[in-house]
């Protein structure tokens, strides 16, 4: 959500960030309805005044007659407020969900396009393993080794349902505690947060496409079931599974007003994630590529309102998860995200991608992006600058690492002719051996 008097100011870059973007968005509307919001709140405010003196009037009248006039000349003034109110409710209603569409513009050197297929890799790292044999992918050698179980995974949880065994196990944890100990050695505060939320945070976060959870268009699960209050009372809040820690994260501070001194302030999570995937249905079907459950370490960063630090810190928060990748040994690539495939709020995205060996393609294993003030707005995080001024900060996220692909691209990519999968070196004492053979 961007403020209005921006959006003003700035009426031609927005229209094209609109186009570009690829947002259902008529401005010209949302200005209107601007202009609608604020004569009527101006009427009703007015009105407000005119009861108010009348009230004082009343008091203030010498005869039955005299007080008999004034109050019927405020009933005809709460009539008119009576009429009003409504119409500027529905005004607001109309002008609020099109304001949670105006898209952030887009950095200077992000590139346009159409879609992701005109994202541009920036860099790779890596040599890609060249094999003596016919490589196996996951799911046969998660099977052959006994570490992934999808048929009892579709059998207990469904479509996408899986289990990881033995090693595999280990893997994953190690994976985790690996990420989360590498982000506090770079500074971060670690934070295990709530995996079970209200919609403020996900709206907040940019999570819900409209105003309210829609489960037709939004990936989130929303719990059916009703808790109690403290007092005991049934809660009428609703609640919902994250996809990520990033909206508890960034919900933490909601409605606090932080100290310049003490920006950057950066924080990580490690979190079981949860994604309905609905936008998806159909592609992926196979293995674990795509589910509906997984974990992950993330990474969220609070800085103040200077776009040239936010992309500094976007560029200290991936080379961390380069890092990372590096460090396991697997190939990867970065790309920036093109205009056509940057979602609303999105200022600047980068992904990274991670080389798959059984299947020849680089699939995403994170992501990182900039959203400027556009979610600090919506969950009213602000920070007091040197000169005592409110301003709201500027909100950054990136995937230090997740579990499902990662894990796929080491156990495809460090296989061995025998059946047998290496460990990468920095995952071994997670594990507890160097090479995962399969069992007698």
């Amino acid at each position: 959500m961007l403020d209005i008097k921006f959006i003003r100011e700035n009426k031609e870059e927005i229209k094209k960030a609109i186009k570009n973007k690829r947002v259902d968005l008529d401005l010209e509307r949302l200005l209107a309805l601007d202009d609608e919001r604020l004569k009527t709140m101006r009427e009703i405010e007015s009105l407000q005044a005119e009861k108010n003196k009348i009230n004082d009037t009343i008091r203030a009248a010498k005869s039955k007659e005299e007080r008999e006039k004034i109050i019927a000349e405020g009933k005809e003034i709460k009539n008119k407020i009576d009429l009003t109110e409504p119409n500027y409710d529905k005004i607001l209603s109309e002008y609020n969900a099109l304001m949670i569409k105006v898209p952030t513009i887009p950095s200077a050197d992000t590139p346009a396009g159409k879609g992701e297929e005109e994202n541009k890799e920036v860099y790779s790292w890596g040599e890609k393993p060249k094999f003596h044999f016919k490589p196996k992918d996951h799911i046969e050698i998660g099977k052959n080794l006994d570490l992934l179980d999808l048929e009892r995974g579709k059998k207990v949880a469904g479509y996408r349902g899986y289990y990881l065994k033995n090693e595999g196990a280990f893997l994953a944890m190690g994976l985790m505690m690996y990420a989360l100990k590498k982000m506090v050695q770079k500074g971060y505060t670690p934070m295990i947060p709530p995996t079970l939320v209200k919609g403020g945070a996900l709206f907040g976060s940019g999570y819900f496409k409209g105003l309210e959870y829609n489960d037709e268009t939004d990936e989130i699960y929303q719990i059916a079931s009703r808790d109690k209050e403290a007092d005991g009372a049934m809660s009428k809040e609703r609640k919902f599974l994250v996809g990520t820690s990033e909206p508890s994260l960034l919900a933490y501070y909601g409605g606090e007003v932080l100290n310049e001194k003490n920006l950057p302030l950066k924080m990580t999570g490690y979190s079981q994630c949860y994604r309905s995937e609905i936008g998806s249905y159909g592609r992926d079907t196979k293995g674990i590529y795509r589910v509906h459950e997984f974990m992950k370490v993330e990474q969220v960063v609070f800085c103040k309102a200077d776009k040239g630090e936010a992309e500094k810190l976007q560029d200290e928060m991936l080379l961390i998860s380069q890092e990372i990748l590096e460090d396991l040994g697997l190939p990867y690539r970065k790309i920036i995200i093109c205009t056509g495939d940057l979602s609303a709020g999105k200022y600047r995205q980068y992904d990274l991608e991670v080389w798959s060996a059984a299947n020849n393609w680089y699939r995403e294993s994170g992501s990182a992006s900039i959203f400027l003030d556009w979610q600090s707005r919506r969950l009213d995080v602000k920070y007091k600058d040197a000169n005592d001024k409110k301003q709201y900060v500027y909100m950054l996220n990136n995937t230090a690492l997740a579990t499902p692909r990662v894990l796929i691209a080491i156990l495809e990519n460090y296989q061995q002719a025998d059946g047998s999968v290496k460990i990468p070196k920095v995952l071994q004492e997670y594990v507890g051996k160097e090479v995962i053979k399969a069992k007698k």
